[in-house]
């Protein structure tokens, strides 16, 4: 069997996501070897300023897009969400294994919904799509940046730096953390980034061996879902800088796509909705419709 090398990140948990493909892959190719490369990203290196403001998520991917392209690896395990909405020149995405939870998760020390926060406390969040639908829902917290891995963000809610921090469930629950979940919030509260819970698996486009081995894993369902979700953010121009939200999920007549538009300080939230059976095009319908409904004032606040 050949064997197939995989680029990942230091942390725990693009090393779970690294491992997790790796253990469906060898279940499906029954001595297939897979080698790990573990490469360290500039957003690993940089951990005392917001994303938005050093180049956003493409830090976490562009070192390991590079290992790619120069043939040094043959795979990468990404979040779907910390991706670009276009695919990297010469790359994509061979790989979308199921979906884990899509939420978000508030993170408590004190044991407190989101509702019963009291007034003006400090809810730590680096995401603006977070900033604006927590401060929609209750104008009254103080959202503040942060920044490091699970373990590093749970630990400072922990230590006080914060009464409150909102994560993706997904990475919780995969590091085993789910003990440290006050609250799985309600998608009418708080809509996911598009791909949320998604893995995406990147590959060279050309590599028509790897992206054979990876197909045999491969999540029709999940790759929809994400499929309509992206192409509700690529329609509005968008990348993590922007509060930008969507979510789908499987009905009987295809997909039916949730996306959400909102100004930072969450005074101004559009939430539009459509069902389809074609990812792409629904998506970018929903993006359209969106915009003549004021997207594109909303989204100029951002700016």
């Amino acid at each position: 069997m050949p064997t197939l090398t995989f680029a990942t990140r230091p942390s725990a948990l693009a090393r779970w996501q690294t491992d997790y493909v790796a253990d469906l892959l060898r279940a499906a190719h029954p001595g297939l070897t897979i080698d790990i490369q573990v490469i360290v990203t500039q957003g690993d290196r940089i951990l005392d300023k917001p994303l938005p403001l050093i180049g956003g998520k493409g830090l976490f991917t562009a070192e390991l897009e590079r290992a790619l392209r120069e043939g040094r690896v043959d795979a990468a395990v990404h979040s779907l969400k910390d991706l670009p909405v276009e695919d990297a020149p010469g790359l994509t995405i061979g790989l979308t294994p199921p979906r884990a939870d899509a939420r978000d998760a508030l993170i408590c020390p004190a044991g407190r919904t989101l509702d019963a926060l009291p007034a003006g406390a400090v809810v730590g969040t680096s995401s603006p799509r977070r900033q604006a639908q927590l401060l929609a829902y209750r104008p009254d917290l103080a959202v503040k940046p942060i920044r490091g891995n699970v373990d590093t963000r749970i630990r400072k809610a922990r230590e006080g730096q914060y009464d409150a921090i909102v994560l993706a469930a997904a990475g919780v629950t995969r590091l085993g953390l789910e003990d440290a979940v006050t609250q799985y919030l309600p998608l009418d509260v708080m809509l996911p980034a598009p791909g949320q819970g998604v893995l995406g698996v990147q590959c060279r486009a050309d590599d028509e061996r790897t992206l054979a081995l990876l197909a045999a894993v491969e999540d029709p369902a999940a790759r929809a879902a994400a499929q309509a979700e992206r192409a509700f953010l690529a329609g509005l121009g968008g990348g993590c800088a922007i509060p930008v939200a969507a979510y789908a999920h499987p009905v009987d007549a295809g997909l039916h796509l949730t996306g959400l538009v909102a100004s930072p300080d969450g005074r101004r939230t559009l939430r539009v909705e459509a069902t389809g059976d074609d990812p792409l095009a629904l998506g970018r319908a929903l993006a359209e419709e969106a915009l003549v409904q004021g997207a594109v004032e909303i989204l100029s606040t951002s700016d």
